[in-house]
């Protein structure tokens, strides 16, 4: 029950004029354990809890006492924006089960609950899942098994994605496949087996890491989140997704801040006059992390069954007036693209 498509939280709306007995009538009924009270525009006044009901009938209140005389007037809120992880710590210091959401104006918008936080509601949005490339720079381990498959803590990378992605509600997913794809279908076959909804995508030759979203048939009905199937990361995809979809955006693009130290001192000139130093200078830039969320829409930028990789759909895109984002990620992150990166992929697992 958070500011998402589930509305039930407007049934913990209060006028300031309800009475003692109409509130703990609504704590009863909704379940919620919270109360909010609200002006005739929604504006947030205040909250009632089960412990500010007992509060107040120690303090010789009747149940016609009126709200407004109950209610606790400086509740904690939260912004819409705000992350999941953020909202979880604050729940946790300050010892609450539920979070009023509030815009700017401080009219409520939405209501966080510790349950429904710790076990997200489904989500109908697809995961596309890249894993169809050749891992040419993990051989000999590729010789005979895809990347996706190579083991990590005991399973394959792909298994460790669709976890972490169905605990945050995703149940449907796409595979696409090339190289030594049967392996990966053995594997997972529709996907009954690990509680999800599994589909494939056959690529017959290379088609990047855009291409294959052309073989998609039918396209999504909703934004889709797409990864490439040797990135491992603590992400929260759900996070990512609201904030595509918060933001309007067409596209998506998760990145990471990467940092370069320069190995000499470094002069800066104008002309033949020396007018500073930087001692080792740090450059700092945003990479592509290799996780994206996309619009239907967008699949109208490619042609079917052609070479495309992401950085082209983005430019694509821009070119057509889209709105393409940035999501900065701060979650640890590897791409497992070479033999050390494996081995410190299972070390971080082991």
């Amino acid at each position: 029950m958070t500011i998402s498509d589930n509305l039930f939280w407007k049934t913990a709306l209060i006028p300031a004029s309800a009475t003692l007995q109409a509130v703990i009538k609504n704590l009863d009924e909704t379940g919620l354990q919270i109360a909010l009270v609200t002006d005739q525009d929604w504006k947030l006044l205040g909250t009632i809890t089960d412990g500010d009901v007992r509060r107040a009938l120690l303090r010789n209140k009747d149940l016609s006492s009126l709200a407004a005389s109950v209610m606790f007037q400086s509740p904690l809120v939260v912004p819409p924006e705000m992350p999941r992880e953020m909202v979880l710590n604050l729940m946790r210091a300050n010892r609450i089960h539920q979070l009023p959401v509030v815009d700017e104006t401080r009219h409520v918008v939405g209501l966080h609950v510790w349950d429904d936080i710790v076990a997200p509601a489904s989500r109908k949005n697809i995961m596309l899942i890249m894993a169809g490339g050749f891992g040419k720079r993990l051989r000999p381990y590729t010789d005979d098994c895809p990347k996706p498959m190579l083991p990590v803590g005991g399973k394959p990378m792909l298994e460790h994605i669709i976890e972490r992605a169905k605990a945050e509600g995703f149940a449907r997913f796409v595979l696409s496949l090339h190289y030594l794809g049967h392996v990966i279908q053995a594997h997972f076959g529709v996907g009954s087996e690990f509680g999800v909804e599994i589909s494939y995508l056959n690529e017959e030759t290379p088609l990047g890491t855009a291409g294959a979203l052309s073989l998609m048939d039918p396209a999504p009905e909703l934004p889709f989140v797409v990864t490439n199937g040797d990135v491992l990361t603590d992400i929260q995809y759900g996070e990512l997704l609201d904030f595509h979809v918060h933001h309007k955006a067409d596209a998506t693009m998760a990145v990471r801040q990467h940092e370069w130290q320069h190995p000499f001192g470094v002069v800066r000139t104008k002309g033949i006059e020396i007018v500073g130093f930087e001692e080792k200078p740090i450059h700092r830039s945003h990479v592509n992390a290799g996780i994206y969320v996309l619009n239907p829409e967008v699949l109208l930028a490619l042609h079917k069954a052609e070479l495309c990789d992401m950085p082209t759909l983005f430019e694509r895109l821009q070119a057509h007036g889209k709105q393409t984002i940035a999501y900065p990620m701060h979650e640890p992150w590897l791409d497992v693209g070479r033999p050390e990166d494996l081995h410190r992929a299972n070390q971080v697992e082991g």
